[in-house]
């Protein structure tokens, strides 16, 4: 298995912008009824490869989403972007949601469901072709998306780990 990229970065110095995936209402029994409140699945990024999500729950959907925005800002990761797409095809997992994700060529857009879809764009990833299979709730979608994304490395990564120059890693 792979090295992955997880690296903590600061949310201050950077410039995010949020993304909601999912927003629910979750019901817990109580002797008086059912109590309502809310979840909500938030994506942020700089669109420049640094990415995190995070999970908000509260009485108010508003106050789920800030929750949300404050737990994806603690959890942030850099991921390789090559020319405006990923490096190479990468396979994600997590739990029962299983995502494919394969570079595009320019022009192509992001081809994504609706939870990828979100990942994608906050990162800054502009062509690529994703499939998911397996479970298609957000959480494990999104997570499953990060998975794939962290076991992704730029040549130059696999360079450095191997201790070879550059250009050896093409020509083998």
């Amino acid at each position: 298995m792979s090295q992955k990229n997880i690296r903590a970065i600061k949310a201050s110095d950077i410039d995010l912008k949020e993304k909601v995936v999912a927003i629910k209402r979750v019901a817990k029994v109580v002797k008086g009824g059912r109590r309502f409140s809310f979840s909500a699945i938030v994506v942020v990024g700089d669109g420049n490869g640094v990415v995190g999500y995070g999970l908000g729950k509260a009485n108010e959907v508003t106050d789920a989403i800030t929750k949300g925005i404050d737990d994806a800002k603690k959890n942030l990761v850099k991921v390789p972007i090559l020319n405006g797409t990923v490096p190479h095809e990468a396979l994600g997992k997590y739990s029962g949601g299983f995502v494919l994700v394969k570079p595009a060529s320019e022009g192509t857009g992001v081809i994504a469901g609706g939870a990828m879809r979100a990942v994608f764009e906050s990162a800054g990833v502009h062509n690529v072709l994703a499939k998911s299979k397996g479970s298609s709730n957000p959480h494990n979608v999104v997570k499953a998306t990060f998975d794939a994304l962290l076991n992704m490395r730029d040549a130059y990564t696999v360079a450095q780990q191997r201790g070879v120059e550059l250009s050896k890693v093409f020509n083998g």
